[in-house]
């Protein structure tokens, strides 16, 4: 036979109790089947609130009173249509609402609400929905759970009377057959000695129902809910998480206990002793598979089954130096805390014995740290023991899984994956068992926690890598072209999903952390936020979220000042902007320490040569042990076109005014033709040797005098003609010598001081035969001569500039994150 427990949301609509006799009477056509019923959905709360109401002397709880009538009425009407059963279950529930009248009434008169009164109310709630699922299945037949279901008090709790209970119920099923279908109200009981009304708690007809399959020896216990099943983690937090397909009794119960509402706690121990397996289905999916508990998992591969976490949770640490080696501090601990019947669901001890920290809900810790002050008021007092140390607002995780213990490198793997996301472990503990490792993170950390923890276990069907980009002009513009048309591919075969969670311009910057959709993010964008970029700083440090990247695409220093507060918070950077890596010394210093300190990274490859691999090439080189002697480069694509471009018939100013028409160069062209970026640029590069040098030390050497870089646009462009003559008349030298310029970087380390070096930007003639020489169009080009480079010196060369390649290189950097 098959016990089904059904709960609060599988018989508080019409649709969902309708699901619940299809699925009953196809199973009660092959074996006996009995029933637990939970109240319709929200019906013990509506009880509870309307007694209290009742009790304050509130006339709105005869509103209350009538609502309920009222919906219990309105299923009858729409579920039975045979009218003589409706008939008699009109009176069945109709008499079971004036005793419930009289009582609330009774409340109200006198403005109490004893214990007794309140379990007898609460009864109500099953009592009328077992009335209505048994006059609604086929040959139903209603059982009253409070004829066998006994319980005893102990200290002011009801509990269950295992012998008696096992008793009552094999007598009341003993002419069980498979003909009819058993409907039991779940959650209820009597007390053994008094016969009052009495209740299992919440969650309790879970419980009544793990008894009964129990006693009567069941196939399998099957608890019908709203979920698949259990879930590798809470799905309103982790949007990937998925059913677990099979648990066994103590993973189920590790999860239960740490806030995974799926069935209540005890619920397992009853079967688990009888070896009866557990099944969790959804009245709302019956062809989902759900999730099967049973004593052992046969090819059980994954270490870790699933997460699970408490809000609201405070950490009580009693402390003092006279606790260490002494007998029986911890007994006085607990029991003080049972006698005032405060739960305790995590302890973590120092082995120095000195502290132990205690997990309980926030609700309980004022009272807790009271009642432990005044146990220990005598130590206190002389100093032997602190005050309590009381801190709320936290939050409680654990990790389960009975593979634990034969995986090692799960804790460090587990705590190094939080470190690297800022997030602080307060306390921990972990049983010999190995199957659950729980920790306290501060609450606000709660979720990126649970994200982080998820994504990096596996547990997830895909990694997540959460990307703010900030400017979507030609480079932004394209990366996001690039990630669009790539997610699909990177989800399918890299199991990668690449989540835009922001994007910024001129004029507004919009947040969501579920994903902002890229066909339409321009539409999107204009509905968002105001551009401001403190206000944009802050909503992303406040999003708090996991494996996530800032990606800068402007040229703004006001942008580029907020990477640090974004690595602070665990956020890497990837920065097309060159402006932080060609800052002052001291400042890309700290950037980088601070990137190694906190476990992110700062990326910004594209700063030289667009997509070229420079600055990883260099940092290949140093980092197995090679020097880096020299550096010759070409990095302005702008200059390489403008000195390919000028000819016999090209004038300077005409190649320059090509540049711009062209978008090779910047708006205003100067900014090009001072150097200033190639400067940058070489800055950065020497950097990356490990020298450390600031812009200011770069040699300057340009071929536009300072005159022209001095009043408006305007102005430059009506005098730049008068340079054409000069340049026209070296030009022909050039030629003639069967030479080229090219405007060309160079660091170079002084062979007798290595540490000794110069840098400059200088317009040089480069003979033929030169591997400057024939460098096309806008291409870029690096020699490094190195101590292993010496004779013949690696050469980098490809495109250095263009909207495309730049956010291939900005989109190498991301993924090279991603695939950490």
């Amino acid at each position: 036979m098959k016990v089904m427990k059904f709960g609060g949301t599988s018989v508080g609509s019409v649709k969902s109790i309708l699901s619940l006799k299809k699925i009953v009477e196809t199973e009660a056509r092959t074996q006996p089947v009995v029933v637990v019923v939970s109240a319709l959905d929200g019906i013990t709360d509506r009880l509870i609130a309307t007694s209290q109401m009742a009790q304050q002397g509130d006339d709105h709880y005869r509103e209350e009173f009538d609502a309920m009538v009222t919906r219990h009425h309105q299923m009858i009407e729409a579920i039975i249509t045979d009218d003589k059963k409706r008939i008699d279950l009109f009176n069945n529930v109709d008499q079971l609402f004036d005793q419930l009248k009289s009582i609330f009434y009774g409340v109200y008169l006198i403005h109490d609400l004893s214990e007794k009164t309140a379990d007898t109310i609460v009864s109500y709630g099953e009592r009328l929905s077992s009335h209505i699922v048994a006059a609604m299945v086929k040959n139903g037949v209603r059982m009253n759970s409070r004829d066998f279901i006994r319980t005893w008090d102990k200290e002011g709790k009801h509990v269950i009377d295992a012998d008696l209970t096992t008793e009552l119920v094999k007598d009341a099923f003993k002419d069980m057959n498979d003909k009819n279908i058993y409907v039991v109200p779940g959650f209820i009981a009597r007390d053994r000695d008094s016969h009052e009304t009495t209740n299992l708690g919440r969650g309790g007809s879970d419980y009544t129902a793990s008894i009964i399959a129990a006693v009567l020896n069941a196939e399998v216990l099957e608890i019908w809910t709203d979920v698949d099943g259990f879930m590798t983690a809470d799905p309103k937090v982790i949007k990937s998480a998925y059913t677990i397909n099979e648990l066994s009794y103590v993973e189920a119960m590790e999860l239960c206990n740490f806030g995974a509402k799926v069935i209540y706690p005890p619920t397992i121990y009853p079967v688990c002793v009888k070896n009866i397996p557990i099944k969790v289905k959804n009245t709302f999916n019956p062809e989902h598979p759900g999730t099967l508990i049973k004593a052992k998992i046969d090819n059980d591969q994954k270490p870790i089954k699933g997460i699970s976490s408490i809000k609201g949770t405070s950490l009580i640490t009693v402390t003092g130096l006279s606790m260490v080696g002494v007998i029986g501090v911890n007994r006085r601990i607990f029991t003080t805390l049972a006698n005032k019947g405060i739960s305790v669901f995590m302890v973590s001890q120092a082995s120095s014995e000195n502290s132990t920290s205690i997990g309980v809900r926030d609700e309980d810790a004022e009272a807790a740290a009271e009642v432990l002050n005044a146990e220990f008021a005598k130590e206190i007092e002389t100093g032997a023991m602190f005050p309590m140390q009381v801190e709320s607002g936290l939050a409680t995780i654990a990790i389960v899984g009975e593979n634990m213990k034969q995986t090692p490198g799960i804790a460090g793997k587990l705590f190094g994956t939080l470190g690297r996301s800022g997030i602080s472990v307060i306390a921990c503990a972990q049983g010999a068992s190995e199957t659950n490792i729980s920790f306290v993170v501060d609450g606000r950390f709660l979720r990126k926690s649970l994200n982080v923890l998820h994504d990096s276990f596996f547990l997830s069907e895909y990694k997540v890598l959460n990307i703010f980009i900030c400017g979507i002009g030609t480079v932004g513009g394209m990366l996001l072209e690039q990630i669009r048309t790539q997610q699909q591919f990177l989800m399918q075969s890299r199991r990668l999903k690449l989540n835009v969670v922001g994007i910024s311009d001129v004029d507004n910057f919009v947040l969501d952390r579920d994903g902002i959709d890229l066909d339409n993010y321009e539409k999107i964008l204009r509905a968002g936020f105001p551009a401001n970029t403190e206000h944009m700083r802050d909503e992303i440090v406040k999003m708090n979220i996991f494996n996530s990247v800032f990606v800068d695409c402007t040229a703004s220093k006001q942008i580029a000042t907020l990477y640090q507060t974004f690595l602070e918070h665990n956020i890497s950077v990837v920065a097309a902007n060159k402006i932080a890596a060609s800052s002052d010394y001291d400042s890309y210093l700290k950037l980088r320490q601070t990137a190694r300190d906190r476990g992110v990274w700062f990326r910004y490859e594209t700063n030289v040569g667009a997509g070229l691999p420079i600055i990883g090439t260099i940092n290949d080189l140093c980092n197995s042990g090679d020097k880096i002697l020299k550096i010759e480069a070409i990095l302005s694509g702008t200059l390489n076109f403008i000195f390919n471009e000028i000819a016999a018939d090209v004038p300077f100013s005409e190649t320059v005014r090509r540049a711009k028409e062209q978008r090779y160069s910047e708006p205003d062209p100067r900014i090009d033709l001072s150097g200033t970026d190639v400067i940058r640029k070489l800055v950065i590069l020497t950097r990356e040797a490990g020298y450390k040098v600031e812009q200011d030390d770069v040699e300057k050497h340009l071929f536009v005098p300072d005159s022209y870089f001095e009043g408006s646009i305007e102005d430059f462009w009506a005098k730049l003609p008068e340079l054409d003559a000069d340049f026209e008349a070296r030009r022909k030298v050039l030629e003639s010598e069967n030479k080229r310029w090219r405007f060309v970087a160079t660091m170079e380390a002084d062979e007798q001081n290595p540490s000794s070096f110069k840098t400059s930007v200088a317009l040089k003639e480069v003979p033929y035969g030169h591997p400057f020489y024939g460098l096309e169009g806008s291409n870029n080009i690096v020699l490094l001569t190195t101590e292993r480079y010496k004779e013949y010196p690696m050469l980098i060369q490809g495109y250095g500039a263009g909207a495309a390649v730049t956010a291939a290189g900005v989109f190498a950097n991301i993924m090279s994150i991603a695939n950490i």
